[in-house]
């Protein structure tokens, strides 16, 4: 797990902007066509956002020439170039499906009265421990292999170890099930 959350730890974005639900956004994406690419700007309310970390996604909906348009975004992608805050909605649902039946100006969120438009934002990376069995190999480097060895044989001893216990429970789970079977 340690391994699956540093490579994810190195794809997240440093800063992520502030975006609730309700609020009109500019989200400036990179397009690429053929072997150019360009920068196109989408501009809507955001409707839901989603999942966490790595995955966090949001839907912003525009009405584009009396068509409803969607496009969901991944927050740390690398195409999304970034976010602008236009205007602050007052929503009071965590998912606004119901504009999706609206026409025209119904379409619209309220804007929050006083509510400033500001570019906050949240920092997100944060150096991530290495685990102590690493640390202790990292720092024997110039030290003599044989006592390399012996971390390293400890470590494999501990990971046997894990494993047979693993064993054990799942074998005593498979107990019970037999035994409800049974019964």
């Amino acid at each position: 797990m340690d391994i699956i959350k540093s490579i994810e730890h190195e794809q997240l974005k440093s800063k992520v902007p502030v975006l609730d639900i309700g609020n009109t956004v500019r989200v400036h994406v990179r397009v690429k066509e053929g072997n150019r690419e360009r920068i196109q700007v989408f501009e809507g309310i955001i409707i839901k956002k989603q999942g966490g970390g790595l995955t966090e996604t949001f839907t912003v909906r525009r009405i584009s020439y009396g068509v409803g348009v969607e496009k969901t975004f991944l927050l740390h992608s690398p195409m999304v170039e970034k976010i602008e805050v236009v205007r602050v909605g007052k929503a009071r649902r965590a998912k606004l499906y119901y504009l999706r039946d609206r026409i025209g100006k119904a379409s619209k969120t309220k804007e929050k009265l006083g509510a400033r438009i500001e570019n906050k934002e949240i920092v997100v990376k944060e150096e991530l421990e290495v685990p102590a069995t690493e640390e202790v190999v990292e720092e024997n480097v110039e030290a003599p292999v044989e006592e390399v060895k012996e971390v390293k044989a400890e470590a494999k001893a501990e990971k046997k170890e894990e494993a047979k216990t693993e064993k054990k429970v799942e074998a005593k789970a498979d107990k019970k099930e037999e035994t409800k079977k049974a019964e």
